[in-house]
């Protein structure tokens, strides 16, 4: 159970990400989260928009895993959950460590979660 309600805050962040990158980059919550400023976040708002859309993959391969089950659903969510790591740790090398914390962390828990049920 702590691993499915682990897995499900991951892929609602992943949808909340990419909310925030594809609608409001632009707008006061977008420019307030990611420290950005109007000229900024308008030249890269296409590029935001992308980046919303691929965090929205990994969300909806979050919910198929889920969908699936714990024993069938477990190569999927580990495969996800995998592909979220590895963007969180490049996110906190690339550009702030607080990435790690915020994205990478939750998947490792749930990951841990997942095969310790």
């Amino acid at each position: 159970m702590i691993a499915i309600v682990l897995v499900a805050l991951v892929a609602l962040l992943h949808f909340y990400f990419l909310v925030l990158e594809m609608f409001l980059w632009t707008q006061p919550m977008g420019l307030r989260t990611f420290n950005n400023t109007p000229q900024r976040a308008e030249d890269t708002k296409v590029l935001a928009a992308n980046q919303g859309l691929y965090n929205g993959f990994l969300a909806a391969g979050l919910v198929w895993g889920l969908l699936l089950g714990t024993a069938a659903g477990r190569p999927v969510l580990t495969f996800f959950l995998g592909c979220v790591i590895v963007a969180g740790v490049y996110g906190a090398i690339s550009v702030s460590r607080k990435i790690f914390f915020v994205q990478a962390v939750p998947a490792l828990l749930a990951l841990g979660a997942l095969y310790l049920a």
